[in-house]
């Protein structure tokens, strides 16, 4: 992974986000509606969701036609030249059909199943996080590190909710139960943003259970590379069962707080 294959990944994943930013800024329809749903009705696609991952992966296809794909809404495909591009086109769906400014784009670049860059652009916040592996994590040209650990009951913790009706159910008996043990609790409806609001200090912590690759991939390395833990059930790396980012004090006290608590399951 030569110094010079990171600055062009970087430089593409940017340009692609930026693209994709102002697509679904500007060209948001006021009638936006939806166009399928997931896991759940309220689990939902919207048609600036699908725009958004056709550009981003006719614009990396055209510049590195040999890479591999996976996106959220359904760019699949190995490539065969070790690089995989890892898309959410819009990360928190809701937020954007709603009209509300917590949503991103968000694109991670992997090398031999390493993540290496990540980008996460939220273009209403006017802001674009990214992080190359070894290199550090940015917003724009300032340096994001995460919060120095404060004790567990003065930790300031986001978190997310599921769409499957007993999946929110748990995941709110969890919530109920950790509320008392830490400052506040956050809810965003991106994980992206909670992702590099850890790495720059504006949460001490974030967890959720539920999370795809394209969810976390480029956050996870954006939290990590601004001095953040992240990790998932014991020593695992953050999945779909579990997925925990914190500053290192605090991952320490809330991760087995969190097993504890079941947050690992329905």
């Amino acid at each position: 992974m030569t110094d010079d294959l990171k600055a062009e990944l970087l430089s593409l994943a940017l340009e692609a986000a930026h693209k994709a930013g102002a697509l679904l800024r500007d060209g948001r329809p006021e009638d936006l509606g939806v166009a399928a749903t997931k896991t759940s009705p309220i689990d939902v696609v919207t048609e600036m969701d699908l725009a958004s991952e056709k550009l981003i992966t006719d614009f990396l296809g055209d510049h590195r036609p040999e890479d591999g794909f996976l996106g959220e809404e359904g760019a699949s495909s190995p490539g065969s030249s070790g690089v995989r591009w890892v898309i959410d086109p819009i990360d928190g769906t809701v937020n954007y059909l709603y009209g509300r400014p917590d949503w991103a784009v968000s694109i991670a670049a992997e090398y031999a199943g390493e993540r290496v860059v990540g980008v996460v652009a939220a273009p209403v916040r006017g802001e674009t996080c990214h992080a190359v592996l070894g290199e550090g994590a940015w917003r724009g040209e300032r340096r994001l590190r995460c919060r120095p650990s404060p004790p567990l009951d003065q930790a300031l913790i986001g978190t997310g909710f599921g769409y499957v009706a007993g999946r929110r159910a748990a995941q709110a008996e969890v919530a109920r139960a950790l509320l008392p043990r830490v400052r506040d609790i956050r809810r965003c409806g991106s994980a992206a943003i909670d992702l590099c609001d850890v790495a720059a200090g504006r949460l001490d912590g974030y967890y959720e259970r539920g999370l795809h690759p394209w969810d976390m991939a480029a956050g996870d390395l954006i939290a990590r590379e601004a001095g953040a833990r992240t990790g998932g059930r014991g020593a695992a790396a953050p999945d779909g069962e579990l997925t925990l980012a914190a500053s290192p004090g605090v991952f320490d006290a809330l991760h087995p707080l969190l097993e504890e608590l079941g947050a690992w399951h329905d």
